[in-house]
């Protein structure tokens, strides 16, 4: 395993195309978090420290004044739980990482690059670098495109069902692609996960527990077929 220059610009490259799909999100937590009364630097700040889409929204979903920060804060640590089995499934690479290339790419890390480098392990791929590469060029214009949401967010006022408000959901379906192994091994978890999710949210859970619920009744289900094959 190494860590280059090379692979983190590799990875730059590679995911400039994700920046399509995540920019329209990067906008919609811009406007929202002017429209809940932060300013631009603290939006900024949440959204560099934060870097998460998901949990930044949920939080500001539940933003009042005063600020339920005890709530916002264990809605974003339950949303952003499935971060631990990502750094596990990438273990081969981050174990072997020290210092601020270790510290860097796990604060960057997404389920962007996540699913992109789970790839390019699959291909062989031996460089870490990669994987901070993917994260970093999200992260720089994640920034960019949640500051200016903030910015005209007085200015453009999207109506509710806007089609730039489907970019997100259309960036993560598309990061299934690479990480799909075959039916054999992911058509029964992702039915489950799936379908628990839409369970829970048809007897009213709100936001997090379908999501989470979803994930752990899917994760549960293919650990169990991974260790019968063995």
């Amino acid at each position: 395993m190494t860590f280059t220059s090379a692979g983190v610009l590799r990875g730059m490259q590679v995911g400039i195309p994700l920046v399509i799909g995540t920019f329209p999100f990067g906008l919609v937590v811009g406007v929202i978090s002017g429209a809940k009364g932060l300013s631009l630097l603290e939006t900024l700040v949440m959204s560099g420290v934060v870097f998460a889409g998901a949990s930044q929204l949920l939080a500001l979903e539940l933003w009042t004044d005063p600020a339920p920060v005890l709530a916002a804060s264990l809605a974003a640590l339950v949303v952003n739980l499935r971060l631990a089995p990502m750094g596990a499934a990438l273990a081969p690479w981050l174990d072997r990482l020290r210092g601020w290339k270790l510290w860097g790419t796990l604060a960057t890390l997404v389920d962007h690059s996540y699913a992109f480098s789970i790839a390019e392990i699959r291909r062989g791929g031996r460089d870490a670098g990669y994987l901070l590469g993917v994260a970093l060029i999200l992260w720089m214009f994640w920034m960019v495109a949640v500051g200016l949401g903030h910015v005209l967010g007085a200015v453009v006022q999207l109506p509710p069902g806007h089609p730039l408000y489907f970019a997100a959901v259309a960036t993560f379906c598309a990061l299934l692609v690479p990480v799909w192994q075959g039916v054999r091994r992911d058509l029964l978890p992702w039915i489950l996960a799936a379908a628990v999710s839409l369970g829970a949210w048809e007897i009213g859970l709100g936001a997090p527990w379908p999501l989470l619920a979803g994930a752990l009744s899917g994760a549960a289900l293919g650990a169990w077929m991974e260790l019968r094959r063995r």
